[in-house]
């Protein structure tokens, strides 16, 4: 096949199969390392070792490696942000944007300038060009689908990427990279902050924000039930690390966090799963980004997932004259969370998504 093809080497075992997908099908592969985070003394960040992996891999297959830092652009364009929404008190998802503005923005510009033609990773989605566009649709193994991941990049970012990994299911890639030998087969997947790594999260964020501690308050009775560490460090729906134990009168059931009072410092809980205000029967976003440019209509039936790996819920989508939607969803969704992203699908088709500004609870 005539044309470079640059796969984006992360050091784990799904690029590396990628990688050797493609050197079989006859292409010229050369791998790309990217180091977007500064090694830190506490060790967190793995980038050396990935970097080390990804060479050997390579080395394996008989491709170059290329290594390169967007270190700047990912603190600007990703970071910056995740910080802003945090100190904000919303819940940010920094890979939807990582692979928008790094992945497929400033690396995607560098494969090219180093004669790329194709730009692949180890996503496990699918790309339909069949009518002549690109579209992006969800990957076979449900489990592993990172469409969602995949909702802020447009058109003319896919028309350069591959996927060879969408119509995999993971067992299927391990399977392979044992087969080949690779020296990933069995590493564990990384399930850190992108570019960022696995790390003690309270820790890490008290180094760029202050925590500001404040009080617990029942949302159905107002009482001051305790003090929560800084709001930033809790999400809409969670149960863990409140420090509520049974209360005297409660019901017995476990406390959740049901929304969060920027103005007044205040984390309002309830107790039960099942509580009423733990479910929004609509959202509304920020500007949505749509892969084809233009959503369907301004009006629109869809199906709207509402983080990674929640089930996807038939929505009515309507759009105003800035591009935010609204979204009155067919059955309340539990833990809908400002500041994470709604992806919209029709099908198997990702049509893009937006950052949840609020949700409207279950009346």
């Amino acid at each position: 096949m005539s044309g470079l093809t640059i796969v984006g080497m992360s050091g784990g075992v799904d690029s590396a199969v990628a990688a050797a997908m493609l050197c079989r099908e006859g292409r010229e592969v050369h791998g790309l390392f990217m180091a977007n985070w500064e090694e830190d003394e506490a060790g967190y960040c793995t980038s050396a070792e990935d970097f080390q992996d990804a060479r050997r891999v390579c080395q394996q297959l008989g491709i170059p490696l290329h290594r390169v830092s967007f270190a700047s652009e990912y603190r600007d364009r990703v970071f910056e942000h995740f910080l802003a929404e945090y100190a904000a008190g919303r819940t940010p998802n920094p890979d939807v944007l990582c692979n928008r503005e790094i992945k497929f923005g400033v690396c995607l510009e560098y494969a090219r300038r180093l004669g790329a033609s194709v730009f692949a990773t180890g996503h496990y989605a699918r790309i339909d060009r069949g009518d002549g566009r690109a579209r992006l649709l969800r990957g076979i193994d449900t489990g592993k689908d990172q469409s969602y991941f995949l909702q802020a990049v447009n058109a003319s970012q896919l028309d350069m990427a591959l996927f060879p990994l969408g119509g995999l299911h993971k067992s299927e890639v391990r399977r392979y990279a044992r087969q080949l030998g690779l020296t990933v087969h069995a590493k564990r997947d990384s399930t850190g902050v992108c570019f960022i790594g696995e790390r003690p999260f309270r820790e890490f964020l008290q180094g760029f924000l202050p925590a500001m501690p404040g009080p617990i308050r029942d949302l159905d009775s107002g009482a001051i039930l305790g003090e929560h560490a800084g709001l930033m460090y809790y999400t809409v729906g969670q149960r863990s690390g409140l420090g509520l134990g049974g209360r005297r009168g409660g019901s017995g059931s476990a406390w959740y966090v049901a929304r969060k009072d920027i103005a007044v410092n205040e984390l309002l809980v309830v107790q039960g799963t099942e509580h009423p205000a733990l479910f929004g029967r609509a959202l509304q976003t920020a500007r949505v980004d749509w892969i084809a440019g233009e959503p369907p209509g301004r009006s629109f039936e869809a199906e709207v997932q509402i983080r990674h790996r929640h089930p996807a819920v038939g929505s009515r989508v309507d759009l105003d004259a800035a591009g935010r939607a609204s979204v009155r969803l067919e059955a309340p969704q539990r833990g809908i969370a400002p500041g994470q992203y709604a992806a919209f699908y029709q099908g198997e088709e990702c049509l893009g998504g937006a950052v949840i500004e609020a949700a409207t609870v279950q009346a």
